[in-house]
């Protein structure tokens, strides 16, 4: 009975869709963690917070790999445990990121490089890694951000990474289309995350970022994440190479 018990948890596992999620224990990330594990999605998390996420790993089903996504290895740690609890990956989605709002004079060489490591580092990597892992085709969703397409002022640092970001998301959607392996990235606006609170935080910032957007309001940690899953439901299988501005109209349009 308990062989049989055990065969039959054990091949449920296997059926599941399989997502490695760099970035999952706050803001939009710990969103996309939700909404994929109640869809019953199979889920490897990989985060700097240890603490935090085994913490969250009591709330939401996943596997848990402690490091930095801008370490290769680690990333390749998290591969080696989706294949060994689920049999395969089908998805990587890279949620890490920063925020540095100054204006190029006055970054350092250490905070230009840091913000390049955890944006566009982890981005590379993620692609890297991830297309070695799939090889029975699969989708791989960046993150980018309206900075990249808009010029704002004090975004020179971001800008540049997350403008890198949308280039590999081009690129590397050509390179593996052969393989069915599909490419995008989200590009959102302001979103109300822990990372951006000492912009929300403050009434006169949130305010004038708030009127900086056609529609009126900032964004949600869910209005990202359904985009992100969107983007790797299999369901939506013919779309790849497309930067998707989840931004309010920030990045493209101008009603006021």
């Amino acid at each position: 009975m308990f062989l049989g018990s055990f065969l039959n948890d054990f091949e449920k596992k296997m059926d599941k869709r399989v997502c490695i999620l760099i970035g999952p224990t706050s803001g939009i990330g710990r969103s996309i963690a939700t909404r994929l594990a109640a869809d019953d999605w199979g889920l490897v998390g990989v985060s700097r917070r240890e603490g935090v996420l085994q913490s969250m790993a009591q709330e939401v089903a996943l596997e848990m790999v402690a490091g930095d996504a801008s370490d290769s290895a680690i990333l390749e740690k998290a591969v080696e445990k989706a294949v060994a609890c689920f049999g395969r990956v089908d998805a990587i989605v890279n949620c890490a990121g920063s925020i540095l709002l100054k204006p190029a004079h006055l970054t350092t060489p250490e905070e230009f490089a840091d913000v390049l490591r955890q944006n566009l580092t982890t981005a590379f990597n993620t692609v890297r890694v991830g297309t070695r892992a799939m090889t029975q085709g699969g989708s791989i969703v960046l993150m980018s951000s309206a900075a990249a397409r808009i010029g704002l002022a004090n975004h020179e640092a971001i800008a540049a990474a997350k403008a890198g970001v949308i280039g590999l998301t081009l690129s590397a959607a050509a390179t593996y289309a052969a393989r069915n392996i599909r490419v995008n990235c989200v590009a959102p606006g302001l979103v109300r995350t822990p990372m951006a609170e000492r912009i929300t935080g403050n009434p006169a910032s949130e305010k004038a970022s708030i009127a900086m957007h056609a529609l009126g309001r900032l964004g949600e940690v869910d209005d990202v994440a359904s985009a992100v899953c969107w983007l790797i439901d299999p369901r939506n299988a013919w779309i790849t190479g497309q930067v998707l501005g989840v931004d309010g109209g920030l990045g493209t349009i101008r009603s006021r």
